[in-house]
């Protein structure tokens, strides 16, 4: 089991197009996709994106503490997102990370909070994510391509109304991660046929939900 990087960020919002306009008037991304259930926002389709699917709100950060998005040259972005994690909305924190980037807006991290950061860096690499050492912040984390899961210090409030619904990996082979994950023992939740993507979904350290996600030939979203 080894994931290419990170494909997308899934999470729970009330009001998703609030939150997709700011991502493409502040950010200049774009809507990548839309549906009835889900809007995909991104700079490319085939890069880092956030996926907004419906849900009642109020809805809560739970374990999600933020989602850094990389780009090549920090100055150029609105002076009021650069520096520490800024709310978008509903919980949302994102932060923008300046390092060399062949797509602007690319994921960099995702920013998890953890009873025992350590344990769960450690836990993580059962699902195929390579050891890495800490980020600027000194969290422990681990990669999946050139980008990381972070891990930081505190336990997150229980909810039954988190914001986060999953974190998506790309992968070559859905069906090589599904016997993986087999024989590693790891309890597979469900295995999604959709039109242009096959994703296998399981249940990781500390209740976070990952997606394992293979682009079909037919993916041509952009």
């Amino acid at each position: 089991m080894r994931p290419k990087t990170l494909d997308h960020v899934a999470l729970w919002v009330a009001d998703r197009d609030t939150i997709a306009a700011f991502l493409v008037e502040r950010l200049e991304l774009h809507v990548i996709d839309r549906s009835e259930r889900f809007t995909l926002v991104g700079s490319h389709a085939r890069h880092g994106k956030l996926t907004l699917f419906d849900a009642e709100g109020p809805r809560e950060a739970g374990t999600l503490a933020h989602v850094a998005l990389r780009v090549s040259d920090l100055a150029l972005a609105p002076a009021e997102l650069r520096g520490a994690p800024f709310e978008v909305a509903e919980g949302l924190r994102l932060a923008l990370v300046e390092a060399p980037t062949s797509v602007e807006f690319d994921l960099d991290h995702v920013a998890l909070l953890s009873a025992d950061p350590a344990s769960a860096a450690e836990r993580w690499l059962d699902y195929g994510f390579a050891p890495a050492p800490p980020g600027p912040s000194g969290a422990p984390r681990v990669e999946a391509g050139g980008a990381w899961l972070e891990l930081h210090a505190d336990a997150p409030a229980a909810t039954e109304r988190s914001l986060l619904n999953h974190v998506g990996v790309l992968v070559d082979s859905v069906a090589e991660h599904l016997a993986g994950a087999r024989e590693a023992g790891i309890e597979v939740d469900d295995v999604v046929d959709a039109p242009n993507t096959l994703a296998l979904f399981v249940t990781g350290p500390e209740g976070v939900r990952l997606e394992y996600v293979e682009h079909k030939p037919s993916f041509s979203l952009v």
